[in-house]
């Protein structure tokens, strides 16, 4: 493991101590129970600071997948599938447990810090610098800055946010 990356991340995660983390949770399909389909639901796996294009949990970093708030099911039309698989998202956090209203993050990735490259998404290495991709259009920056800012948006989210 390169120890820049972690340094900055053990620096991040001493400054991090007291702020609000969010909750890490695993979809899991539902399965049939005596011929009976049970519907999925979505199970606690752990908490992360959410910073932007990545999570950091206290012993690794993930990058972020799918950002899900928590509803009871209701009947109704949608416009879109997308729109229904996010209102089975909803009701699957809710049957997991998570309270209603509150987000927990699913198909997330750990980041595997040892095989970093010039070109690996999220993290990047490039010489001895250490680079985030802040999102899959956007280009690299210098992970320390990105952190930075994530840490301070965090602590002090703008009002209304």
């Amino acid at each position: 493991m390169n120890a820049a990356v972690e340094g900055i991340l053990a620096g991040a995660r001493t400054r991090l101590a007291d702020a609000p983390r969010e909750r890490l949770g695993e979809l899991q399909e539902g399965r049939r129970l005596l011929g009976i389909p049970r519907a999925a639901r979505i199970v606690p796996r752990g908490t992360a600071w959410h910073l932007g294009a990545l999570l950091l949990t206290d012993d690794e970093v993930l990058s972020t997948g799918d950002i899900v708030r928590s509803r009871a099911e209701v009947r109704r039309g949608f416009a879109a599938e997308s729109q229904r698989r996010r209102a089975e998202l909803s009701a699957a956090a809710a049957r997991g447990g998570v309270p209603e209203g509150d987000t927990i993050h699913i198909a997330w990735e750990p980041v595997d810090l040892s095989a970093l490259g010039e070109r690996t998404a999220p993290l990047a290495l490039r010489g001895e610098e250490v680079l985030v991709r802040w999102s899959a259009a956007g280009g690299y920056m210098p992970l320390d800055r990105y952190l930075d800012e994530r840490i301070e948006l965090l602590r002090h989210p703008p009002e209304r946010a």
